[in-house]
C-alpha cells in the first residue's frame, strides 16, 4: 500500500475575484486619467470595465463608472485637443 500526499480541495474563486479587481482598476484608472495620461488611461480603463462585464463582475456598478470615466478622459482630450490643437494642457493655461 503506498501513500500519496495530496493537496487539500481548495476552491478560490479566481475568476471572480479577478473580474472585480478589474472593475476597481478600471474605475480608478479612469478617474486619475480624467487629471493625467488621458490617452493612455482612457483607453485602458474602458478595456478594463469592458472586460470585468463581460466576465460578469459582482461590481458592476463600480466597472460602469470605469467605463464612463474612460469615455469621458477620451472626450476630455477631444476637447482638448480642438481647443488649442495639441494632446499636452496644463493648468496654468
Amino acid at each position: 500500500m503506498q501513500l500519496t500526499a495530496q493537496a487539500p480541495n481548495r476552491t478560490r474563486p479566481v475568476g471572480r475575484r479577478d473580474t472585480d479587481g478589474m472593475a476597481v482598476a478600471s474605475f480608478v484608472l479612469g478617474l486619475v486619467g480624467l487629471l493625467v495620461m488621458n490617452v493612455f488611461l482612457g483607453p485602458v480603463a474602458i478595456v478594463l470595465a469592458g472586460l470585468a462585464l463581460w466576465r460578469g463582475t459582482e461590481r458592476r456598478g463600480r466597472a460602469l463608472l470605469g467605463l464612463g470615466l474612460g469615455v469621458a478622459d477620451l472626450v476630455v482630450l477631444g476637447a482638448l485637443v480642438a481647443a488649442d490643437g495639441t494632446f499636452s494642457w496644463s493648468i496654468t493655461g
